[in-house]
């Protein structure tokens, strides 16, 4: 985008509006698609269990199929925008994800939630993909980290949301609970409706001879967000269960260990958005993971509530707040090469996908195998978190100050 048309848009207070309506819009996408399809799925399971629709074994089977649909939704996001159109695709695929929560309300067979509970992973994964992709190009870039802050917020509220709101719907009936989520996500959808911007993208700066930076450099961030998403495992999957049983403190208390985590997650991405508008994106990224890795080993510790309390917010944060400062890391890598930039955030997100599905399994299996060694899962998450600082900094080094930058 040229600075003459930043200027311009600045100074136009309607346009600006315009901007922060699109800006809404893919918010809305993010609660939707991953916030409310993928969390609020947490706390209903023990109720999906206990009112007998299905076996344990099965329910958690179906947890899976959300995450095997969002890889797909991550892959085939872009291809399905260029068929029809991204306006066109983003609204299908909340209307998708909203389908699916009035569909999961009646549970007709096994196969018949598996095939919703894939819808709903897909239409997650394609709005991750194209959602904030079509917006942030329309913003200046002295805004971008905190607009892409205030997209993501979507998914934490949706944390919050599960841990709050879907209790309280529980006691009208799960089936009147998946309802509840379904209007929910249909009212969403209507705010979100006309506030896309255009397919059309913004023009960017001319550049004699931009080039693309060294793949080995866009390979090692998307290495290291798969990192991240492994090493976020054991607090989305374990933290509560430690809390509970682990510690001994039961199941009230666990959830309100989950609802900070939440907390943590709706101002993070502003946080580190902001962080990002000033420090850059690249730097932001490397204290993300820094600070990430304290905080993640934290109950390993038994360091008392207080510091469980620091963990759980903390990781909770950058669990949303990492995903602007990577997006807005492509951004920097890849100034001058916006097709670029999507093909390049669809194969992080592939990445961030596939990382967490095979780290939630593999954890699984070294918690069975250490006899319910919490301690163990949280240094390996920690572990995880190092090595991903590690390869950002060998890469950032390696690699020629022009071909880092994008230049």
């Amino acid at each position: 985008m040229s600075s003459v048309t930043i200027r311009q848009r600045e100074q136009n207070p309607e346009a600006a509006t315009s901007l922060w309506r699109s800006v809404m819009s893919a918010f809305c996408a993010s609660l939707i698609g991953i916030g409310l399809a993928r969390f609020a799925y947490t706390p209903l399971l023990p109720a999906i269990i206990g009112a007998h629709w299905f076996e344990p074994s099965a329910a958690a089977y179906l947890g899976a199929a959300n995450l095997a649909g969002y890889l797909a939704g991550a892959l085939l996001g872009r291809p399905l925008a260029a068929r029809t159109s991204t306006v066109i695709t983003l609204r299908t695929m909340m209307l998708l994800a909203t389908t699916a929560f009035f569909a999961c309300a009646f549970p007709t067979s096994f196969a018949w939630y598996f095939v919703w509970r894939f819808a709903s992973g897909l239409a997650g994964g394609a709005l991750m993909v194209l959602a904030a992709p079509t917006v942030l190009p329309h913003i200046p870039v002295s805004r971008r980290g905190l607009a892409g802050g205030a997209i993501f917020m979507g998914v934490g509220a949706g944390v919050v949301a599960s841990g709050t709101l879907v209790p309280l719907l529980l006691q009208q009936g799960l089936q009147q609970t998946w309802i509840w989520l379904g209007a929910l996500s249909l009212l969403l959808t209507a705010i979100a409706w006309t506030g896309w911007p255009g397919d059309a993208e913004p023009a960017a700066a001319p550049k004699p001879n931009a080039a693309p930076p060294r793949q080995r450099v866009l390979w090692a961030l998307f290495a290291e967000y798969g990192l991240n998403a492994a090493g976020w495992v054991p607090h989305m999957i374990f933290l509560v269960d430690f809390v509970a049983r682990g510690l001994g403190e039961g199941v009230q208390v666990g959830a309100e260990y989950w609802v900070l985590f939440g907390v943590g997650a709706t101002v993070g991405p502003l946080l580190a958005g902001h962080l990002a508008d000033r420090a850059g994106f690249g730097p932001a990224l490397r204290f993300a993971f820094l600070i990430e890795a304290g905080a993640v080993v934290i109950p390993a510790f038994g360091l008392g509530q207080a510091w469980l309390t620091v963990s759980s917010i903390i990781v909770g944060a950058f669990v949303t707040g990492t995903v602007p400062l990577v997006l807005g890391r492509i951004g920097e890598l890849l100034p001058h090469h916006p097709a670029q930039q999507k093909q390049a955030w669809s194969l992080a997100t592939a990445c961030f996908a596939l990382c967490q599905a095979v780290a939630a399994y593999a954890l699984s299996y070294v918690f069975a195998q250490s006899n319910g060694n919490y301690r163990l899962l949280f240094l390996i998450g920690g572990a995880a978190m190092v090595l991903a600082l590690v390869i950002d900094f060998i890469a950032t080094l390696a690699a020629p100050r022009s071909a880092e930058a994008g230049e």
